[in-house]
């Protein structure tokens, strides 16, 4: 029987992730270098949903970064307990639906619903899953030494937690096509082409480039980025009309504030 790498010898599991936040910026890393954080488990998954819950909750937060331990960034799902799985007579194909809605959709849905900005400080391989758990953030920098794939095809499988979904509204439907029907690898140079990633940064300074971007957005209001990034997600697939009146509605909270009235009122002081 496969054993989940997260649980010692003792039997105790170590959380997937960890999260350490200060100055306003929550720093979530995948914690399970020895299978290149892959994601595999219900565990696994209830880690991510509660940790990124849990900021979701923490007004103070208004900047958030996600990045792997170890070499990579996520490996995506573990082929080691795919094979396990594929030889298992046993298991019906309804059971395999469910598995899918109670488990990696679970971070799907829970990523789609934050509302923090959120950062992959991707610093090494994306593959399958793990490229698009970047794609569920809003702003990916990597590492000169990351590669991204949406490698599915090359396990015979297709991206069951929503990857036809994210991977074109972030590279555009003919490049996610190539990605996706041919499973190819892709090196840094060629995401910042595609526009996968916005930008490259040496390995030993990508955490500082992550922390320094956070820390530009950590400095504006938290209910404002939230609300901006709500009408970007709605944006996505809402009627012009839709948004305009979501728009109508964020921004009169906006003006009420008393954020914007000092900022105002602090840029008029500065103007004479």
């Amino acid at each position: 029987m496969y054993k989940d790498a997260n649980v010692g010898e003792t039997g105790e599991r170590k959380p997937f992730v960890t999260c350490e936040e200060r100055d306003g910026i929550a720093l979530v890393t995948l914690n399970s270098p020895d299978t290149r954080n892959a994601m595999s488990s219900d565990a696994d998954f209830s880690d991510i949903e509660t940790t990124f819950g849990r900021i979701h909750q923490n007004r103070e937060i208004r900047a958030a970064i996600l990045t792997g331990s170890g070499k990579a960034f996520s490996a995506g799902g573990d082929v080691k307990l795919m094979h396990e799985r594929a030889s298992d007579s046993s298991i019906q194909p309804h059971e395999d639906r469910y598995r899918y809605q109670e488990g990696i959709h679970r971070v799907t849905m829970a990523l789609h619903r934050f509302e923090v900005p959120l950062i992959a400080a991707v610093n090494g391989p994306a593959i399958g899953a793990g490229l698009d758990l970047a794609c569920m953030c809003d702003i990916r920098i990597a590492s000169d030494r990351a590669t991204f794939a949406e490698s599915f095809v090359k396990v015979g499988i297709i991206p069951g937690d929503g990857g036809a979904w994210l991977l074109q509204r972030v590279i555009g439907p003919a490049r996610a096509a190539e990605m996706t029907f041919t499973g190819d690898t892709i090196n840094a140079e060629t995401a910042l082409q595609y526009g996968l990633i916005s930008k490259i940064v040496p390995h030993d300074r990508l955490l500082d480039e992550a922390f320094a971007l956070a820390a530009r957005i950590a400095v504006n209001p938290s209910h404002v980025l939230r609300m901006s990034k709500r009408l970007m997600r709605e944006s996505t697939n809402a009627r012009l009309e839709t948004v305009l009146e979501m728009s109508a509605a964020f921004q009169a909270l906006a003006h009420a504030s008393e954020d914007h009235r000092e900022r105002v009122a602090n840029i008029v002081a500065r103007l004479g």
